[in-house]
């Protein structure tokens, strides 16, 4: 049997306000306080839901809590907001009713956190499917994109909502979410220019500096640091619990979820950095020729990076802000602006430009959740939004704020009445009138077409004239002066003239949550909402993709000199369409409450608590509920939870549940004036008699707790010795058969050891047998290899002897042949050692004859000859590799000095010796040296080359005589070279002439001038690395003799021609220092083609010689024999 339970089980104080008893506000606060210290945050007001905020996380939204309350009754579980979800959810499923959730409280009280607990839900419970899900994650990513733009951190809410939102989710005929409308109301788009001390403004603006990366930053031409920002508070920039990089990453991941593309979030960021720019521009006055101030911007380098963020001029905006135009019919009138006005005017751009920011964003979100389907579909709406605001200091924002509360308060009333009048009709039940307070003369106080303050206000607003908040005052105190709800000092009422707590500049609304003081200071500017034309204009003119979207106004094809309708008026609208809205929907309502203004867990501020009961209208709903019947419950529960106060319904009814019930109130002797029989549905009027029903029924449960324990002990016992009779049979028979299994198996164990011992005697038999007749056959073959064993040995020493006597006969036989070439050898030495004697003798008597000749000369040297041999001898033996002594420590300094005289005395003594030919030719091997060594592998065999110059010897050559005479400088070098045919690679003989102005090149046959290059033409030389002679002389652009381009030439002493080239070119007239570019591939200028040499190892064609070839236009390449 399924156990059925109710909110009345284990319950703290009283879940159900309604059941209160008795009733008042005190025991109401302390049941409230009672609940929230046992961590019970939700009660009930009938099917109203109170929420206290704890400020702390508890462990009741779990997975687990939301399968608890799924498609179980309201009253059946304890009070909770899923409760009001799961019923609201099941009546928009099931009954196809629209439903609606309404979220009221102050700032702080949790109002966003209860919508997002009963968006959560209804996501949880509703079907699956991927494009559900995705409808569902939309739906509640929606969630982060809006508070990010319109919330902030207050003095009571660190993540305070300061917009409203009502949104409907649209749901098929399953139940299933299809997509949904998200509306806006009243954004506190002030907050964007001026926060009050210990606040923030919106949340984006933060999150944008502190988790954007530093390239979005750079390109938004922003900063890190909050304080270069005019807009954004300092002394609460940061807010324990928000992390706000973190956020921006998760703003930005929403985005893309609901649908924006990155284009559009870029967008959405250079407004967010525009609006900040421009806190920052700053005004000073300027005097006119007319006497007029006109205002200048400061510093134009925050407006310049902002027009640049939207695509605007800066020369428009700029004159945006000094002037002001004001067109008529016919004509059109420019005013300057002072510093104050321009001021106005900036901070009315930002608010605007915000604002129309934040509403686009809502339209966007609506764009990409809104249902697709075109059929009817069912709407659960979901309203969050301010509740009744009493501050120290209340203006129009409190005004409107209030308003709106009092018009959902209106409606409350009505659609409760309506709806306990629906259920008595539907049951059966009598209708009694309730009285109640009637809030609707409040509303037509504010609201009312000609009398209403907001009618009032903007006829104020819109006549000519001067126009000011204390005009405005007088016209209220004029026209609602006698009405019972308004309150002025200044009003003809005489009952308020003394009234000191009514300051002259204010007015008081008697509300239904209490009286409010309203001063009427910016009224006027804040119901205006004024932007100055020349600011629409310029925006529109940004070339920004988003810009002019948000101001269509500022088109001057489309100029409309109608004044844009007030701010009360837009929102007066808009609440009318709501209720409207409302009206047509069945409503569900969740009444937000702070416990305190620490923002603390476990502290429950009595009076605070009070005050928002208060101005909610708690206990008047309270006695709205209670003035018909407390308490209603279906037949079926009822009789199921009090079936055990009777006899003759317990333990099962047989019959309908309803003459059940009516048994069982009648034989409980309950009085028939507490309570009325409905369809199908019993009421009760006084909690009293729902508490005494409860009492009945826990007493009934202790003593069926009694008698159930007792049945329950017998039968136990009952059943354990029927279980003990029943084992001893099952354990006897058990062991009969053990017994006999046991000795069955003694007796096989027993023949089994008598056969194996007598199968093992008959093996062991049989097994000596066949081992004699095994050595028996083992001994016949030992006898038989014995036997052959003996002959072979015999035959084998036989064998031995014979081949014995054989070597000693070859041994005999070798002895006597080395003894016959032992004396043929004595012999044949002899005869050597005679014929080296005689030729001895011979040359010792061709000397003693050849001595005796030259015996004179000899005498003559031999003394000099024999002292050199001698000192070298005793050089060698005693000094050569001789290490210097170490000297006395007091002459290491003397020491030092006197081994460098010494060595610069030797240099000097090594120099006086060399002329001044040999001289420059040392320093032309240093230098080549310095040039070529580890670069050219040519350079090691020049080393041994003497460096000569003129290898032609043209001065004294007859055939070259002619071109002697034509060389008007010294010639330097002359040799012949190959000069490299620019076309094809093949080498032409040049004679090839350096002098100390030019380089020139001749016909190596007549000796006619092919070429002359000045020196100061040449700009570098280029040679490979290799072991070739290839060089190419490089000429500079624009020189004269550069016409055919750069040369290319070859020759075996390439080492001597770059040294003296170089040298030569260092001591010119320019002084200016010639390149030597050392790489196996250099470009060369060709006529107009520049052509890469390319110098590669192998075996060339003609031998070991390197060998060039034009392999295209771009490439001639030079083929080097490989070095082994």
């Amino acid at each position: 049997m399924e156990v059925k339970t109710s909110l009345l089980d284990n319950m703290i104080g009283v879940g159900d306000m309604v059941l209160l008893e008795p009733l008042s506000e005190d025991s109401f606060l302390e049941n409230l306080k009672n609940r929230f210290d046992h961590n019970e945050i939700y009660t009930y007001i009938g099917s109203v839901v109170i929420s206290m905020n704890p400020y702390r996380s508890l462990p009741i939204y779990t997975p687990d809590k939301v399968e608890e309350y799924r498609n179980r009754n309201f009253y059946e579980l304890s009070p909770h907001i899923y409760a009001l979800a799961d019923e609201a959810y099941r009546s928009l499923r099931d009954q196809d009713k629209d439903q609606c959730i309404l979220i009221t409280g102050e700032s702080g009280a949790g109002k966003t956190e209860a919508s997002k607990l009963v968006m959560s839900y209804v996501a949880a419970v509703c079907g699956k499917g991927q494009e559900v899900n995705k409808v569902k994650e939309q739906l509640l990513q929606s969630n982060p994109v809006l508070e990010a733009f319109g919330n902030a951190k207050t003095v009571r809410n660190d993540n305070s909502s300061r917009f409203g939102k009502y949104m409907d989710i649209e749901f098929d005929f399953k139940g299933d979410p299809l997509g949904g409308v998200i509306s806006n109301y009243l954004l506190e788009k002030s907050r964007v220019v001026k926060q009050p001390r210990g606040e923030r403004n919106f949340h984006v603006f933060y999150q944008l500096l502190s988790g954007a990366s530093d390239d979005t930053l750079k390109k938004l031409k922003l900063h890190r640091d909050f304080s270069k920002y005019n807009y954004l508070s300092l002394d609460s920039a940061a807010v324990n619990g928000l992390d706000d990089a973190a956020n921006f990453r998760t703003v930005r991941n929403a985005m893309q979820i609901v649908g924006f593309m990155e284009d559009e979030v870029q967008s959405v960021l250079e407004l967010v950095a525009a609006v900040l720019k421009l806190g920052n521009i700053e005004f000073k006055p300027e005097s006119r020729c007319n006497g007029t101030d006109e205002s200048r911007i400061k510093d134009k380098n925050d407006l310049k990076e902002m027009c640049e963020l939207l695509g605007i001029e800066q020369s428009v905006l700029e004159r945006a802000f000094s002037y002001r135009t004001v067109e008529a019919k016919l004509e059109k009138v420019s005013t300057t602006l002072n510093v104050a006005q321009a001021y106005y005017a900036r901070d009315a751009l930002a608010k605007n430009l915000y604002s129309r920011l934040f509403s686009w964003l809502v339209t966007r979100i609506n764009e990409s959740i809104k249902a697709q389907a075109k059929t009817r579909h069912k709407v659960m709406g979901v309203l969050d939004i301010y509740g009744f605001e009493i501050f120290e200091d209340n203006s129009f924002e409190q005004f409107i704020i209030n308003y709106c509360n009092e018009k959902l308060q209106q409606i409350f009333i009505e659609l409760t009445l309506r709806e306990e009048q629906e259920e008595y009709v539907r049951e059966g039940i009598e209708w009694t009138n309730i009285e109640y307070f009637n809030n609707a003369i409040i509303c037509d106080l504010i609201e009312k077409n000609q009398n209403g303050i907001l009618a009032m206000l903007d006829e104020e607003c819109l006549r000519p004239g001067t126009v000011t908040d204390e005009t405005f005052l007088d016209k209220l105190n004029t026209v609602c002066a006698e009405h019972q709800h308004f309150e002025s000092r200044l009003s003809k009422n005489s009952k308020f003239l003394t009234d000191h707590s009514l300051p002259h500049s204010c007015f008081r609304i008697q509300h239904y949550a209490g009286k409010v003081l309203y001063r009427v200071e910016g009224f006027v500017d804040k119901n205006n909402d004024l932007l100055y034309r020349d600011l629409s204009q310029a925006m529109y003119k940004a070339n920004h993709s988003l810009i002019k979207q948000l101001f269509p106004e500022g088109n001057p094809a489309k100029v409309n000199l109608k004044r844009p309708p007030t701010a009360g008026f837009q929102f007066k609208a808009s609440v009318g369409t709501l209720m409207r809205n409302l009206q047509t929907k069945n409503p569900n309502y969740i009444r937000c409450i702070k416990p305190n203004d620490k923002k603390a867990s476990h502290i429950f501020n009595e009076s605070l608590v009070r005050h928002q009961a208060r101005y909610l209208g708690l206990m008047e709903n309270v006695r709205v509920r209670r003035a018909g019947y407390a308490f209603r419950q279906p037949y079926e529960p009822c009789l199921e939870r009090y079936k055990m106060l009777c006899k003759r319904t317990w333990p099962h009814w047989r019959g309908p549940a309803r003459e059940g019930v009516e048994v069982l109130m009648t034989d409980l002797q309950v009085p028939a004036d507490e309570f009325a029989y409905g369809r199908s549905k019993i009421f009760i009027g006084n909690p009293r008699t729902l508490f005494f029903l409860e009492e009945r029924r826990r007493q009934c449960l202790q003593d069926l707790a009694a008698l159930i324990q007792k049945i329950y002990r017998g039968w136990k016992c009952r059943s354990q010795f029927l279980l003990l009779k029943k084992s001893q049979i099952v354990v006897a028979a058990w062991y009969r058969r053990y017994a006999q299994q046991k000795k069955y198996r003694n007796i096989k164990s027993a023949t089994t050891v008598v056969q194996s011992y007598t199968r093992g005697w008959q093996a062991r038999k049989l097994l000596r047998e066949l081992k004699y007749q095994k050595r028996c056959e083992e001994a016949v073959t030992t006898i038989s290899a014995f036997w052959h064993g003996t002959q072979a040995r015999t035959e084998l020493r036989r064998l031995k002897q014979e081949v014995r006597n054989k070597h000693a006969v070859t041994v005999i036989w070798a002895y006597w042949q080395g003894t016959k070439a032992r004396r043929e050898l004595r012999r044949l030495k002899d005869e050597a050692r005679r014929k080296h004697a005689v030729a001895v003798i011979w040359a010792y008597w061709q000397g003693l004859k050849i001595r005796r000749e030259y015996r004179k000369f000899f005498r003559a040297n031999a003394g000099k000859k024999i002292y050199d041999f001698t000192i070298q001898r005793i050089m060698q033996k005693y000094f050569l590799g001789l290490k210097s002594t170490m000297p006395y420590r007091f002459l290491d300094g003397v020491h030092t000095e006197l081994r460098r005289i010494f060595h610069l005395w030797r240099c000097k003594k090594y120099r006086s010796q060399f002329t001044e030919e040999k001289k420059a030719v040392y320093e032309e091997k240093l230098e080549a040296s310095e040039i070529f060594k580890d670069k050219k592998a040519l350079y090691p065999s020049s080393v041994s080359q003497p460096f000569k110059g003129d290898y032609l010897e043209i001065t004294k050559n007859p055939k070259y005589q002619k071109l002697s005479s034509a060389m008007e400088d010294k010639v330097l070098l002359a040799d012949v070279v190959n000069k490299i045919n620019r076309a094809n690679g093949k080498g032409t003989a040049r004679i090839f002439l350096l002098t100390k102005n030019s380089v020139v090149l001749a016909d190596h046959k007549t000796g006619q001038v092919k070429v002359s290059v000045p020196l100061p033409d040449l700009s570098s030389v280029s040679v490979s690395t290799q072991s070739d002679g290839f060089f190419a002389l490089k000429l500079k652009e624009g020189a004269a003799s550069a016409v055919k381009g750069d040369f290319l030439l070859s020759s075996e002493r390439l080492i001597e021609i770059i040294t003296k080239l170089h040298r030569t070119g260092a001591t010119a007239a320019d002084g200016e220092q010639l390149d030597i570019d050392i790489s196996d591939e250099f470009l060369v200028q060709f006529k107009h083609d520049k052509v890469c040499v390319k110098f590669v190892q192998g075996l060339p064609r003609n031998g070991n010689s390197a060998s060039c070839k034009r392999k295209n236009n771009r490439l001639l390449e030079v083929s080097v024999p490989t070095t082994a």
